[in-house]
């Protein structure tokens, strides 16, 4: 696994932005819950697209698919979020087993090595 510094900042800066973006979209009390839940959500789904590569091609492919994938999901979670008020144990049960099936998918396809 290799890590690409300047493509990493790049993804965590644009992750910063489209957090800000829910931060100033939602109006209740939740908001900064739902600014940083965003924030770590698409940044560790963006390192995975932008910023880290594998040793062979196809599991670099494999977890960018992956990343895409949760990257939607996690943007999909969070604008339907920031459109109605919310618990925050239901906000965060919801984003964590997403997080968490994203870690495990990824980490298996890393461990396969194909």
């Amino acid at each position: 696994m290799k890590i690409d510094f300047v493509k990493s900042v790049v993804a965590i800066a644009i992750c910063g932005l489209i957090a800000y973006g829910f931060y100033a979209l939602h109006n209740s009390d939740n908001k900064l819950l739902l600014s940083l839940g965003c924030f770590f959500f698409t940044s560790v789904t963006s390192l995975g697209i932008i910023g880290i590569s594998f040793e062979l091609p196809r599991t670099t492919t494999l977890i960018r698919t992956v990343s895409s994938i949760f990257l939607f999901v996690a943007l999909a979670s969070n604008l339907i979020f920031s459109f109605m008020n919310f618990s925050i144990p239901a906000y965060i049960i919801i984003n964590g087993v997403f997080l968490l099936m994203y870690v495990l998918i990824s980490y298996s396809l890393a461990k396969a090595k194909q």
